[in-house]
């Protein structure tokens, strides 16, 4: 029996992924830890590898192929002593997981998508008329056009054309084997094609008008009414990739669901340039004169913050519905600018690491984000993040706090400043930061206290060397 090679799932909330390149050809050998092809999530891009010996027999997606559902069948292994031209697509598609290979990083429950669509579909149908919940052992049922040809189409792309009024017999599918999904079904209503006769059935006697697109939603617009209101010929439409379509939709909850306050202090940093100046000329050299680390100021920063939420532990929690969760270490996000869009990869315990130990770790997952080669656990979880525009000469911002943090800082560009000191005029250097706090977790004077204890460790920084 061949062996299913399935869209693996690559992080807890990953529902899709791009199949970016195949790096076995159809009649190659495999043996375990074999990297059969690379996918693209909206995060990274990651390797898939092979965990039975065979020879790969078909390849079920081509590569290139955007949007592949978690657990849909990507490829099929012949085992040894099966003859790999005998071996053919299971007729259902061949979505189920069957073997580790198919299996979520690190014991996580895979998503495959006729469990995701069943569970949004589940409350739209009544149990009667319900096509997400069949038998154990049945199939979902598979509408027939006329001349009794089967339409194989997912379940959630069958509601939204039922919903929608649209027949499945005009739309044509971009899924495995001509499958119909549901980008298809949302494509063809958008250009209003395939819209059946207008008599509903009995038990529906108004039909309800399909979905628009999430970001149309958000603005209260229809993408045709957007775009009605320019010249045809004045932009260009630019599609948008999984990180864009996470991004949008995360902080799109993040402003919905989280009541943002904002606390902005001035801090001096005189002290800490002198302190790092010092620490950076102490640095040994190799043989070629690179020195050892180079510490900047947004590695004093993360430190600052992680031990400021050690003095300050209510505040090192996260709001999760009917609890909250306080944490034992500091674990500090920090955002990367990459194009299209940006990481937030986490030091962990950044309490417990040395100013240098950050600097080496924060250049190694820079780098690697920017690449889009990071591990989603080097990207998931955290209590809190640090967004620093200071580079661009941004004064002052609020940030957006990322689900599930309770705050995020936003730092802004050191600057000479002129202040009072003992009555008079005086030049210092000085950033202005902004701390943006979940009021469900933090409240004002909690957040004011982090922030002054933030500010205390900046401005007598050898207080984080000890």
């Amino acid at each position: 029996m061949p062996i299913k090679v399935l869209m693996p799932a690559l992080s807890p909330t990953m529902e899709k992924g791009n199949l970016a390149k195949w790096l076995k050809q159809e009649g190659d050998s495999v043996k375990p830890g074999d990297v059969l092809a690379e996918i693209e999530t909206d995060k990274a891009t990651m390797e898939v590898e092979a965990v039975d010996e065979g020879t790969l027999a078909k390849i079920v997606v081509p590569e290139g192929t955007s949007d592949v559902p978690v657990n849909d069948l990507i490829a099929l292994i012949a085992e040894e002593g099966e003859d790999p031209a005998k071996v053919e697509v299971p007729a259902d598609g061949g979505g189920a997981p069957t073997r580790p290979q198919d299996e979520a990083p690190k014991g996580e429950a895979p998503k495959a998508e006729s469990k995701a669509e069943a569970e949004k579909e589940a409350p739209a149908a009544p149990p009667a008329m319900s096509e997400a919940a069949p038998a154990p052992s049945k199939a979902p049922p598979v509408p027939k056009t006329g001349s009794g040809e089967r339409i194989f189409a997912s379940p959630l792309a069958r509601r939204i054309a039922r919903d929608a009024g649209l027949d499945l017999k005009a739309v044509k599918g971009s899924g495995p084997h001509g499958r119909i999904i549901e980008r298809d079904v949302r494509a063809a209503v958008e250009k209003g094609v395939g819209k059946a006769e207008a008599a509903a059935p009995a038990a529906k006697p108004e039909a309800p008008k399909a979905a628009a697109p999430a970001g149309a939603m958000a603005q209260g617009m229809s993408v045709d009414q957007v775009k009605a209101m320019y010249p045809a010929d004045s932009y260009e439409e630019v599609s948008l990739d999984g990180m864009r379509k996470t991004i949008a939709k995360r902080l799109l909850e993040s402003k919905q669901t989280i009541p943002h306050f904002y606390l902005t202090l001035d801090i001096e940093l005189d002290a800490l340039m002198a302190l790092r100046k010092q620490l950076n000329d102490a640095a040994t050299k190799d043989k070629e004169g690179k020195p050892a680390y180079k510490l900047s100021v947004n590695d004093f920063v993360i430190k600052a913050l992680a031990l400021s939420l050690q003095k300050v532990p209510d505040a090192n929690a996260v709001w999760a519905e009917d609890r909250i969760l306080r944490f034992r270490h500091s674990d500090v996000g920090v955002a990367v600018a990459i194009d299209g869009g940006l990481f937030t990869p986490v030091i962990r315990a950044a309490e417990t690491k040395s100013l240098s130990a950050i600097s080496a770790q924060m250049k190694d997952l820079a780098g690697r984000a920017r690449n889009k080669r990071l591990k989603p656990e080097e990207y998931q979880g955290g209590t809190t993040a640090v967004s620093n525009l200071g580079m661009f000469g941004i004064r002052e911002f609020s940030a957006v706090i990322n689900p599930p943090h309770a705050t995020i800082l936003a730092v802004g560009a050191g600057e000479k400043r002129v202040v009072v000191k003992d009555d008079a005029p005086a030049v210092v250097q000085a950033m202005s930061v902004t701390l943006s706090c979940d009021h469900r977790v933090v409240d004002g004077a909690l957040g004011a206290e982090l922030l002054q204890s933030f500010k205390g460790l900046i401005e007598n920084p050898m207080g984080m060397l000890v």
